[in-house]
């Protein structure tokens, strides 16, 4: 519930304070003085757009803040524990908006974004405007209405997620097959240059070892020469060979070693060497018995050696890269297999997502049948209420599985008929403009008695409606106002005469400048501004006695 309201520097407004009780509280004053600037005022807290043109003249900045009570307020309680804004069973919006109009927004004392402000106000503040039965001609504004009443949140939210899942499907199937062409393609293209390495068959680190094979073959000669030297200088040489003069060295050292002690390690180490040359001699005699000379196979090893070198220049690869490509190009071919079958198992996840769509649809088109024959009921009656007492109201709620959205499949559609015997037809058609508004409140109404908001307001719904009819709707909105807070800003007697409380707006000039008030009245003065509703500026004794009949 709304407790209070401070506004500074507001439009014409300097400073106001108010207090707000529990029930109605009927709201007026003469035309022009401001009588929806708390509303207004109230919906720059709720999260409404506004910019420096909201600042008093002459002020630096607009400064609004309205506490409220969360005693039965449930979800609003939850919503601030979620988002770590909760004070005890109290919450406080704060705006403020500069003279450069730049707007700051808090919860609690806690700055936060706008966004965050407009949630928590549509669970404390529920504002019906005086335009609102124009909107009520669209289907979507009926929808709203409708499933206002209902009060199906869950099958809404069900419904909404169904779409979200069937849209982001239908997305990525898109997107495949959008880039199927091209997948096609370069699958083909793989495909050929996958069968193609697979011919060759080169293993990973099989070049570098057709490289070597390859240099040794082609230096064969080289190698032969150079070993069989090697090994006549070293042993085979019938003159001279290293083997033989280590032999005779390692003599001469021997007997050095006798004669004198130190040279045991120029013995040792002589010894070490002939025994190196000795296996060095083995080592390549063993090399040479093994050498073979080839030319078939190194025939091979050049062609072999020639072809990877060919497909690393077609593939743009270094040749030594070559099989490591190939197993790339195989697991790319693999994963264009994999689209082909995503594909497929998409467009079977976009008909079952259709499918969980239309049922959950189907569920919430059929809770709407239901609450629409509750609601035909009960805006019949307001309208036999409201001065239309031959008339009769309904809703029509078509299921067309041909149309998906986030708020189901169904095409929803107002019919009214305000004379007998004239058929139903849609509400655009039939309703005057005094019937569409008296129809609209008695909706706007109904509905109300279904949200759980704590705070309703009406500013001007009565436009339109006069007589017996505006006596109507005030005792309406104060049973309304029985379970709910109720504000009403209004221009007729018979509605304000209903309210638990009574507010009234006063404009006047000070000092050069404009400004305007807004203050509680007692039951003398509820009697005086009664009066005044109903007999304009001349206030008679009939009129304070009518004043009186309608506040009793």
């Amino acid at each position: 519930m709304l407790c209070q309201l401070s506004i500074n520097n507001f439009a014409i407004v300097r400073f106001l304070e108010l207090d707000f009780r529990p029930g109605m509280t009927s709201i007026t004053g003469e035309t022009g003085a401001g009588k929806s600037i708390a509303i207004d005022a109230l919906g720059l807290c709720l999260g409404n757009r506004a910019d420096a043109s909201s600042v008093r003249p002459g002020a630096s900045k607009t400064e609004v803040s309205a506490r409220f009570s969360l005693h039965d307020v449930p979800l609003a309680k939850r919503w601030l524990e979620d988002n770590d804004l909760e004070l005890d069973d109290e919450c406080i919006l704060r705006r403020t908006i500069g003279s450069d109009g730049r707007s700051r927004a808090y919860i609690n004392g806690n700055p936060v974004p706008l966004t965050q402000l407009k949630l928590l106000g549509q669970l404390l503040v529920g504002i019906h405007g005086q335009h609102a039965h124009h909107a009520m001609l669209k289907s979507e504004h009926q929808l709203t209405l409708l499933d206002s009443y209902a009060n199906h949140r869950l099958l809404i939210d069900t419904v909404t997620a169904s779409y979200q899942r069937c849209k982001q499907i239908e997305a990525e199937l898109k997107q495949l097959e959008a880039s199927q062409h091209e997948r096609i393609a370069r699958k083909q293209l793989v495909q050929y240059q996958v069968e193609e390495l697979d011919e060759f068959d080169l293993k990973v680190g099989e070049f570098e070892e057709i490289e070597q094979e390859h240099k040794r073959l082609a230096n064969g000669t080289e190698l032969v020469d150079s070993c069989q030297a090697s090994l006549y200088l070293l042993t085979d040489g019938e003159e001279s060979n290293i083997e033989s003069l280590l032999n005779k060295v390692v003599s001469l050292a021997e007997n050095l070693q006798s004669y004198d002690p130190a040279l045991t390690n120029v013995s040792t180490m002589l010894n070490e060497a002939l025994i190196q040359v000795q296996e060095s001699a083995g080592e390549l005699q063993h090399y040479l018995s093994k050498l073979e000379l080839d030319p078939a196979h190194f025939a091979y090893l050049e062609e072999r050696l020639s072809k990877a070198m060919q497909l690393a220049r077609k593939h743009h690869v270094s040749p030594d890269k070559l099989a490591e490509h190939h197993l790339a190009l195989k697991a790319e071919l693999t994963t264009l297999d994999d689209d082909e079958t995503k594909l497929e198992e998409i467009q079977l996840q976009v008909e079952a997502s259709k499918t969980a769509y239309l049922a959950n649809a189907q569920k919430l088109s059929l809770s709407r049948a239901r609450y629409a024959k509750e609601l035909d009921k009960l805006v019949t009656q307001s309208i036999h209420e409201l001065n239309m007492p031959k008339g009769k109201f309904t809703i029509e709620v078509n299921f067309n599985p041909d149309i998906m959205s986030v708020n189901g499949s169904d095409n929803i559609e107002f019919m009214v008929t305000t004379n007998p015997g004239q058929p139903l037809q849609p509400i655009s058609r039939v309703a005057s403009g005094g019937e569409l508004s008296r129809i609209g409140l008695g909706i706007q109404v109904i509905t109300a008695k279904k949200v759980a908001t704590p705070t309703l307001i009406f500013d001007e719904v009565d436009v339109g409606i006069s007589g017996p009819t505006a006596a109507v709707v005030g005792r309406m909105l104060r049973s309304l106002g029985e379970s709910t807070q109720v504000l009403c800003v209004t221009h007729l007697p018979q509605v304000a005469g209903n309210g638990h409380q009574h507010m009234f707006v006063n404009k006047f000039n000070k000092a050069g400048s404009t400004e305007t008030t807004m203050t509680p009245l007692d039951k003398e003065q509820r009697i005086q501004e009664l009066a005044r509703l109903l007999g304009g500026d001349t206030i008679t004794s009939n009129t304070l006695a009518n004043a009186r009949e309608l506040l009793q």
